[in-house]
């Protein structure tokens, strides 16, 4: 695997770990469970991940999770809550998969994880932000649904196809500054409005 494949699955695994930290880690460690996911040599620091207490623990907080980000502004505090939480588990994550024997990159793969990850988390926590002030909780459910999906499809994606780990990578940065774009346009023109007769400037 080369260098292009292994910061393209760290640069993915990272940015989905800032939408769904404890789905990337229990769904990773039950596809190496099942041996749906053979684990290549310089990946083996990635088997704490099936340890059955990470698993139960990932578990659990991926089934609050769920629930939790189904609840209108139940979502956010949770957000809230995570916004240290998510960054730090994408950096450890984006560190466990590069070459442990390369000291410089396993900073840079931290580093750079870690800043994903933020970056993910801080996407998703805006657009809830601005899902949030709908009245109706439809689209609260759909949108967190959507998420689920898309983040145990593309974590599939990055593991079963290597080279095209990269380019998911880059798919979800693009998504992820699209997301904050459209948020800080939004909630500046729900909170920030010009009284009437008064013009923007």
């Amino acid at each position: 695997m080369g260098i292009i494949e292994i910061i393209g699955i760290a640069g993915s695994v990272s940015l989905l770990s800032g939408w769904r930290l404890y789905l990337c880690v229990f769904a990773t460690g039950l596809a190496m469970r099942l041996d749906a996911l053979p684990v290549p040599e310089h990946l083996a620091s990635l088997g704490v991940l099936e340890n059955p207490w990470v698993m139960g623990i990932a578990a659990f907080g991926a089934l609050a999770e769920f629930f939790a980000d189904k609840v209108m502004w139940l979502d956010s505090l949770w957000d809230t809550l995570h916004t240290l939480v998510r960054p730090v588990g994408g950096a450890l994550l984006a560190l466990a998969i590069v070459d442990p024997s390369d000291p410089a990159m396993q900073v840079i793969a931290f580093l750079l994880g870690g800043g994903a990850s933020f970056l993910a988390h801080g996407g998703k926590a805006s657009a809830r932000a601005v899902v949030n002030t709908s009245p109706e909780p439809v689209s609260n459910v759909a949108v967190s649904a959507t998420e689920d999906v898309a983040t145990i499809g593309l974590l599939w994606l990055a593991y079963e196809y290597p080279f095209a780990a990269a380019g998911i990578a880059a798919f979800l940065i693009v998504l992820v500054t699209g997301l904050l774009w459209m948020a800080q346009r939004i909630i500046k023109r729900l909170f920030f409005r010009s009284p009437k007769g008064v013009p923007e400037g």
